[in-house]
């Protein structure tokens, strides 16, 4: 398994999911349809396939024009809204694509329908998690509670296997690590992230084992977060660090 970023938009992450086995490949939100046709242009194999994480035009916009451009791709999400859907995804049942294999994990908050993707080859592992799970930080609540937003952060995604790659919807790491270090200053692991990609462009991927290692939204059971937000109980703290995000102006 190969995974292909391609950077769209401002800050969006599209991507390529290279199977050399069987000489296909799979794209993730493919934004910028001819940006993204490109890339699979030049790996030479059949397309067969689009995941859509969630239904923001961000994400699923290109959807008309990729299945316009290649007739016949299966559309996979689990959301109405999402455009040229064919496959709705349920929680936890297995795909197939080519050799690979795919897991659709029901992660909703940011949007109720949020999905994400976990592929393995069998022996790595990467999950595609849309905005609900960011280097060092997660999504907006937008359609969802804390305790949905918890139960998809730490419950869902970080129960996976700890070398599990994450490659996430947005290129949002230098903001989110500055936020982090407000409300969890002495955290050893936190700073060496920072320090690994304060001057990278391109920060993805990072791994579930280090997501629970620095960011603060999977940490949320941590006393140094409980004592930053004055909440005990870990969905409390959910909530008060969101709104300590939304509000947080970095320098």
């Amino acid at each position: 398994m190969r995974i292909i970023p391609v950077p769209v938009l401002q800050d969006n992450y599209s991507y390529v999911i290279v199977d050399d086995a069987k000489q296909e490949v799979a794209v993730v939100d493919p934004v910028e349809p001819k940006k993204v046709m490109s890339v699979v242009t030049q790996t030479g194999y059949k397309l067969t396939s689009i995941l859509t994480t969630h239904h923001h035009a961000d994400h699923s916009g290109g959807n008309t024009q990729m299945t316009s451009m290649k007739p016949g791709l299966v559309v996979y999400g689990a959301d109405a809204r999402i455009p040229e859907i064919n496959y709705v995804n349920k929680d936890g049942e297995e795909f197939k694509l080519g050799s690979l294999t795919v897991k659709p994990l029901m992660t909703p908050c940011h949007t109720k329908g949020s999905v994400s993707y976990f592929v393995t080859d069998g022996q790595s592992r990467a999950v595609f998690t849309g905005d609900t799970l960011f280097v060092g930080g997660c999504g907006r609540f937008f359609e969802g509670t804390p305790a949905e937003m918890y139960h998809s952060l730490v419950e869902v995604l970080g129960t996976l296997p700890h070398d599990t790659l994450v490659y996430c919807g947005h290129e949002y790491t230098h903001t989110n690590l500055k936020f982090a270090m407000t409300v969890d200053p002495h955290n050893p692991h936190l700073q060496q992230k920072w320090m690994q990609c304060h001057q990278l462009q391109i920060t993805i991927p990072s791994s579930i084992g280090e997501e629970l290692l620095f960011n603060p939204f999977m940490r949320v059971r941590d006393p140094a977060l409980q004592a930053a937000t004055g909440q005990a109980e870990p969905v409390s703290v959910m909530q008060e660090l969101r709104k300590m995000k939304d509000n947080f102006r970095p320098s």
